[in-house]
């Protein structure tokens, strides 16, 4: 078993998320050429899946410490560096609480008003409620990428 941090299901989200993009994107261009029409649906799932794979990209890129911060500090004042891993998670933790909570508040009212998308008419809460579940991801990859660094075991160096 392998001691480098992974992120499977975030890394298969993303995978899934960009080969279906890839295909309706090069589909709707031949259809395209062929027709001089296009997929009506291809905008409105390329959009949701763009947001899928960035919210996965993001979740594997915190867990195995290449998510972008700022370590100039941590380098400059090397015995503060404990604290400021502490508080570098307590921000970005703070951020992802509000995105979850205001996200999951928006997919409730999405299901409750039972709103429909405009170009395949499907339930708006079924985009909506992947913003909140993966922040959630990302929480918990960052709460593990933080743990790592704070027991030496993530080198802060890319």
């Amino acid at each position: 078993m392998s001691n480098k941090p992974d992120a499977r299901l975030e890394r298969a989200l993303a995978t899934l998320a960009l080969v279906i993009i890839g295909v309706i994107s090069l589909a709707n261009v031949v259809v395209r050429y062929f027709t001089d029409a296009s997929f009506a649906f291809t905008e409105e799932l390329s959009v949701f899946l763009l947001v899928v794979l960035t919210f996965a990209g993001a979740s594997v890129a915190l867990r195995s410490n290449r998510h972008i911060r700022i370590g100039l500090i941590e380098r400059l004042f090397p015995r503060l560096r404990m604290p400021l891993i502490l508080l570098q998670w307590l921000a970005a933790a703070l951020v992802l609480g509000l995105v979850i909570w205001y996200g999951a508040q928006f997919a409730l009212e999405e299901y409750q008003w039972e709103s429909e998308s405009p170009g395949l008419g499907l339930p708006n809460w079924w985009y909506v409620v992947w913003l909140p579940l993966l922040s959630l991801a990302m929480l918990v990859r960052l709460t593990q990428m933080t743990l790592d660094r704070l027991r030496g075991r993530l080198s802060d160096e890319p």
